[in-house]
């Protein structure tokens, strides 16, 4: 379906060159003098690039449906994260570059979101916070408080993010997927 100038607002999923991009602000600019057109940020729905765009009155921009399934990740096997839809149970294989920096985060069971076009694997959104244990890091030192600083931590995912001094091996912790930063410990 084809969409007008007036139709572009941010969140509208759209297709540009054979290329998903979703809406991330549009300016509708009507000129004194001169067509109106809309200049608009575009964010690549595969890679995440940021790219900006001009619009004019008289072109037709094609919309893209892009489908959005909660999935249940499983395992993986080499480059390849499977992955069970969790409407119709089918086993998705999904490649390590629609995951992206992500694939450090992924545990079993996680549930996640998965865009598709066309029943093709856009990208793959974690959770904003999960919550992991501790499996390897330097013991706390009595007195140490959250503000004293930070260290390294393996966590059970196998990625390693910096935490508090006081934290221990075993304890539970939250994570910001989106930063890869420590939240605050849960118990």
């Amino acid at each position: 379906m084809a969409l007008s100038i007036n139709e572009i607002k941010s969140g509208v999923t759209i297709l540009v060159d054979d290329v998903v991009y979703v809406v991330v602000d549009a300016q509708h600019v009507k000129p004194g003098k001169g067509a109106a057109f809309v200049r608009a940020r575009l964010r690549n729905m595969k890679n995440s690039n940021i790219q900006e765009k001009t619009f004019r009155g008289d072109e037709k921009i094609d919309q893209a449906f892009v489908d959005e399934r909660k999935l249940q990740y499983q395992y993986n096997s080499g480059h390849l994260y499977h992955f069970m839809d969790q409407d119709n149970f089918e086993e998705i294989a999904v490649a390590q570059e629609a995951i992206g920096d992500n694939t450090k985060f992924l545990k079993d069971n996680i549930e996640v979101m998965g865009y598709f076009y066309k029943n093709d694997v856009l990208t793959v959104n974690l959770p904003n916070f999960i919550e992991v244990e501790i499996t390897g890091t330097e013991p706390g030192i009595k007195g140490d408080t959250a503000k004293s600083g930070t260290k390294p931590a393996e966590i059970e995912t196998g990625a390693t993010i910096q935490v508090p001094l006081f934290i221990d091996v075993g304890d539970r912790i939250k994570v910001d997927t989106r930063t890869g930063q420590y939240v605050e410990r849960v118990n």
